[in-house]
Formats: structure tokens, C-alpha cells, sequence
């Protein structure tokens, strides 16, 4: 299960690749898997098996995914989004589905046919609906009935926004984190073995509480937005190059220990 900001930050990489907006979408629902169902809930986040995440009802969870796309489809219920034709590019009966755009899909309920009684995504065969949590199904079930393309799926996707800068802490990946991890190391900060490598660990949570320290913020290890406004402002470091020669071999073995990117030249006299 992913967290929030996990997902927050996949929305903003699909922003930036350039894909197709029913890819994007789609990408993000299956990526929100295993989040909980709460009726009346539209993406407000919660707290499941200790880990940050969003919770949603069925028509809560396509409105949300789409609005981060910038497509509105925001109403009471599966009901009034399906009668507000607004929303909606096309619709159509189930044995008639288009196949390569993404489509909320639709069934009646059985009590009363005038209303809907769940919605969900369809693509290329595949569902991803928010019954009892976030769910992903390889293969599209029966009991849906009828499909909506929402108006501006096949636009192209929109811009990014060039300051948008994410809440980081262990345990969150992806191209935030490797810009994160970059300014760290430009300051100073040693995160050796795997240098910028978009994983937010253990080494990398240490460097954020140390500069953290250094720049009188709160020393919890998260990058948020004071933070991020240091990392972007601080001063860069300046390093120096110093020389120690006429070293054994025992005292140069220790020397890049304990400075693993210090160079060592062997000189015989």
C-alpha cells in the first residue's frame, strides 16, 4: 500500500512525462489500491496501518483522481454525476465500451432504478472502484452496466507546476526525493553509499535532521516546506582540497575511512 505523499508525487512525475491523460488517471487510481472506503469521504487524508493515506466513497474516488488532472466531475453522488451531462464527452451501455480511454463506469440499483449505485474506472478492460477500499481488477465484472468518458480525458495533459514542492519523509520515493537528496549533498551532506538515488532511508533522513539542526528547524527528519525553502536558499558549501603526505599505508587506509571520498596517490621514496 502506498502512502499519500507517495501518490502525490507520482500525480507530479505523470504531469511531467507527457503521457496521456486516460494513462495518467489510470495510473493513479491502481496506485491508491488498498486505500479504505468511508461514505461521504473525497480524498481527505487518514491514517491506515500506520501509514499516511486518503480515504474515499465510490464517487469521492473518481472525482478526486480526475480533479488532480484538472477534469471536474464534483457531485453529491454516483447519481448526479452520471445525470449531469456536463461531465461527460460521451456515454454509452457496457456492451458497447471503448477500449483505449479511460470511462467511469456505472451500474443501477436494484431498489430503485432511477439511481446509480456505484461508480468506478474502466481502461482497457480492467476496473479500479472504491467498494471496501481502493481495488483493482485485471479483469471488468458483470455487474457493471453503463460508461461515461469524462469531458477533457483525451486533451493533452497539463502543464506542471515548476514550485510545487512535496512533504518528504522515509519512506517516499521518486524524483522529489532525488532533488532533495542532490541539494543535501551539494551542501556537504554524506549520503554514501547510494548518493541521489530518489529512496528516502535511514541516511538520508540523518542528513535531513542534521541540516535541519544546523539551520534552526524542527529536527523530525521531514521535509516540508521550511525545509524545502532552506535546502533552496542556504549558501552552497565550499570545499577545500587538502594534502597529507609522507602517510603509511596503515595511516592512508584510515584516512579513507573515515573520508570515503578522499583520493589516495601512492608515492614510493
Amino acid at each position: 500500500m502506498n502512502s499519500a505523499s507517495y501518490v502525490d508525487n507520482l500525480i507530479v512525475q505523470l504531469k511531467s512525462d507527457g503521457i496521456p491523460l486516460s494513462e495518467a488517471v489510470w495510473e493513479t487510481a491502481c496506485a491508491c489500491v488498498g486505500w479504505p472506503y468511508v461514505f461521504g469521504a473525497e480524498g481527505q487524508k487518514t491514517t491506515k496501518d500506520g501509514i499516511e493515506v486518503r480515504k474515499f466513497d465510490c464517487q469521492g474516488f473518481t472525482e478526486w483522481c480526475l480533479w488532480q488532472f484538472g477534469i471536474n466531475i464534483k457531485a453529491a453522488g454516483a447519481t448526479s454525476q452520471w445525470n449531469n451531462n456536463k461531465f461527460w464527452d460521451e456515454k454509452g451501455t457496457i456492451n458497447n465500451i471503448p477500449n483505449d480511454v479511460l470511462v467511469c463506469l456505472f451500474y443501477r440499483s436494484k431498489d430503485d432504478p432511477n439511481k446509480m449505485a456505484h461508480t468506478g474506472f474502466g481502461f482497457r478492460g480492467q476496473t479500479c472502484e472504491c467498494s471496501v477500499g481502493v481495488q483493482h481488477f485485471e479483469k471488468r465484472k458483470s455487474k457493471w452496466q453503463y460508461w461515461a468518458i469524462p469531458k477533457g480525458i483525451t486533451d493533452n495533459p497539463p502543464t506542471p507546476d515548476p514550485d510545487y514542492r512535496p512533504t518528504l519523509r522515509r519512506g517516499d520515493k521518486g524524483p522529489y526525493v532525488t532533488l532533495m537528496q542532490t541539494l543535501l549533498i551539494q551542501k556537504g551532506y554524506d549520503l554514501s553509499p547510494y548518493g541521489a538515488d530518489g529512496d528516502f532511508g535511514k541516511k538520508t533522513e540523518a542528513a535531513v535532521k542534521a541540516f535541519q539542526q544546523a539551520n534552526g528547524l524542527v529536527q523530525d527528519g521531514i521535509c516540508g516546506q521550511k525545509t524545502w525553502a532552506a535546502l533552496q536558499s542556504a549558501a552552497p558549501t565550499v570545499y577545500y582540497t587538502v594534502n597529507i603526505p609522507h602517510q603509511t599505508a596503515i595511516q592512508a587506509d584510515a584516512l579513507k575511512k573515515q573520508y570515503p571520498n578522499a583520493t589516495i596517490t601512492e608515492e614510493v621514496r
